[in-house]
């Protein structure tokens, strides 16, 4: 049976559990504007009830506040995660494509290659009109260069768009193993207060913070397994081991322990018009880091992505067979060209040097050549590769996005082509002697001191030969010897026929419009800007539209994220007044007795 103090006891529990939830409504108001900070509340539950042995049975004990808990809906958390990394997929391919439209769109102070391109057509039909004196021939090579400047500017100014964000990569990199070292630190202090069994609230709201940065950066998931006192055994220890993931699966942190990334500079180029340099990510312990798997996403997949997009027009076939030297330890793979961007020079990207995969070997190869008849690519590489015939190569990786390379492999198509055409044209010119011209446009060397003049067949390409494969948008020029002595640039296809005659102009000319003369992705020479502005445009509008939608969906589930564990002052405010009442009567309920007690004591005797 209770003793007579029992129903004070009630009281007192009463103005216990009103007090935790008064501190718990105040500590809510507190953090209203804290960041990650999720709502608590008291949870509570009646007293274990006291066997009495009187015809009532059993006699209620008050109320137990058994702990403070957070309320967070983890679905939420993960769809938040979820829409975060694609929302900083998108925002980032936003910010780059955007300088992109800019460096292509014309404006009325800027003269883009619209301007340009018809500056230098109407500067060669004053040639044409002048009957090819040298002051007119002079100036349409000024305008010429001018289109030439043109596209190593933008050429080089794509390789510094490059360079920033493959920087960015770096950055990125170091935010995820700052977040991770945070991470595994702060899973050791709410370890170490939890097995005391005690909820560890704010640093949990610590933790899902840095997750919710880790998660705009790459994408993430998490996992927490409780720990038991033995193993095998169902007694839980009160600490959990906690598992972050990223980047499709890879482990990033295990409760305590945490992997690091590092950026390591590539000392070959996939791209022939790629920056030097670009970054790989390894894991810390040399593992290889998925950086361009399916289920990556975030501003890292953003940033790779436009770095490294190629509109998954990347080297790629089998191989067809290899013949080893043991001589110098080198083997000749032979690789089929199955696909139509391989089989035209004008589009090919490879470097002259760099990395091919066959299966999951890397070989590293010196040169290369391709047989335009065959349609086949002849590789040099070093060691034995004779194990790997009918097995699959490639060099760098296939992106689905139009990217930097796709940018600059457009540009180097179009000056080759057009090169190609006018040199094609002038190369018909002859002099007074029967000497045929020069090439009108060259594509500068790297000592810069001669130019690539394109003495080749067209039919069998190498890496090192002097064929339109070395003309880019970085080195295309026009031909010095013509700067130098402008009457080299011949404007006849017989010196016979009289200076009048410019049929070699006549032909140029018609280089703008006809297709049969010259095309790029199935239009016309002066159309160029177009095709480009219209991938960029396209891109851009994408990623613009994308981004918004994914930033209101984000906030939409962070509303609603917050609706379950943020705090609303109104409700809190309600809080108080409530829980305030119910101190007040447990207050009162205490007097109640006070007073009964002291009437049973002090004033009732014998």
């Amino acid at each position: 049976m209770p003793s007579q103090f029992f129903g004070l006891n009630i009281a007192y529990t009463g103005l216990q559990a009103s007090h935790a939830w008064l501190t718990t409504t105040a500590n809510n108001i507190a953090n209203v504007e804290t960041e990650g900070y999720s709502r608590q509340q008291v949870v509570q539950e009646a007293a274990s009830a006291l066997r009495t042995w009187q015809t009532y049975g059993m006699a209620g004990a008050g109320v137990d506040a058994k702990a403070i808990e957070q309320v967070r809906n983890q679905f939420y958390d993960l769809k938040y995660w979820n829409s975060n990394s694609t929302l900083g997929s998108y925002e980032i391919k936003e910010d780059y494509i955007k300088q992109i439209e800019d460096y292509f769109t014309e404006t009325d102070t800027v003269p883009g290659f619209g301007t340009i391109y018809s500056k230098m057509f109407s500067g060669l039909d004053e040639v044409y009109k002048s009957a090819g004196t040298d002051a007119a021939k002079s100036q349409f090579l000024y305008l010429a260069g001018d289109m030439c400047d043109y596209f190593n500017a933008m050429s080089a100014n794509l390789k510094k768009l490059q360079e920033d964000a493959n920087l960015e990569i770096k950055n990125q990199v170091d935010n995820i193993n700052t977040l991770a070292s945070e991470l595994a630190n702060v899973n050791k202090q709410i370890n170490a207060i939890e097995i005391t069994g005690i909820t560890a609230n704010e640093l949990r709201d610590k933790r899902a913070v840095m997750i919710d940065r880790l998660s705009k950066i790459v994408d993430v998931e998490t996992q927490e397994i409780p720990i038991y006192t033995e193993e095998g055994g169902n007694i839980e220890s009160g600490t959990n081991r906690f598992i972050v993931r990223i980047a499709g699966g890879q482990e990033l942190v295990n409760t305590y322990r945490y992997n690091t990334l590092e950026c390591v500079p590539r000392d070959y180029k996939v791209n022939q018009s790629d920056s030097e340099g670009l970054f790989d990510i390894m894991w810390s312990n040399h593992l290889e880091f998925n950086l361009y798997g399916r289920n990556l996403n975030g501003t890292l997949k953003g940033l790779v992505e436009v770095r490294d997009g190629n509109n998954e027009e990347y080297f790629h076939g089998m191989v067809k067979s290899s013949q080893y030297n043991a001589a110098d330890d080198t083997s000749k793979i032979v690789i089929s060209a199955d696909y139509d961007y391989l089989q035209n020079i004008n589009k090919c990207t490879l470097a002259e040097e760099g990395i091919i995969t066959v299966t999951n070997k890397e070989f590293k190869y010196s040169e290369w050549s391709y047989d335009a008849d065959r349609k086949e690519y002849t590789f040099t590489v070093e060691d034995n590769a004779n194990d790997y015939v009918n097995k699959s190569a490639q060099i760098g990786n296939s992106i689905q996005y139009q990217g930097i390379p796709y940018y600059q492999q457009q540009m180097n198509e179009w000056v080759r082509e057009f090169a190609s055409a006018m040199n094609k044209i002038e190369q018909t010119a002859m002099d007074e002697y029967g000497n045929h011209a020069e090439v009108l446009f060259g594509g500068r060397k790297a000592t810069d001191a001669d130019m690539w003049d394109f003495d080749e067949d067209n039919v069998n390409f190498t890496s090192e030969g002097d064929n339109y494969y070395q003309l880019t948008a970085s080195n295309y020029m026009v031909n010095r010897n013509m700067i130098r002595d402008v009457s080299k640039f011949l404007t006849n296809s017989n010196p016979d026929q009289g200076q009048d005659q410019q049929d070699i102009i006549s032909e140029m000319m018609d280089v703008q419009t006809n297709k049969d003369k010259m095309t790029f992705k199935g239009c016309s020479s002066k159309e160029f800007l177009e095709c480009i502005l219209t991938d960029v445009a396209l891109n851009a509008s994408n990623a613009t539209t994308f981004s918004k939608n994914y930033d209101n969906i984000t906030k939409s589930i962070n509303n609603q994220r917050l609706s379950v564990s943020g705090v609303d002052n109104d409700e809190e405010a309600l809080n108080l007044v409530k829980f305030q009442e119910a101190y007040n009567l447990s207050a009162k309920m205490i007097s109640v007795f006070q007073e009964i007690y002291d009437k049973l004591i002090n004033q009732t005797g014998v």
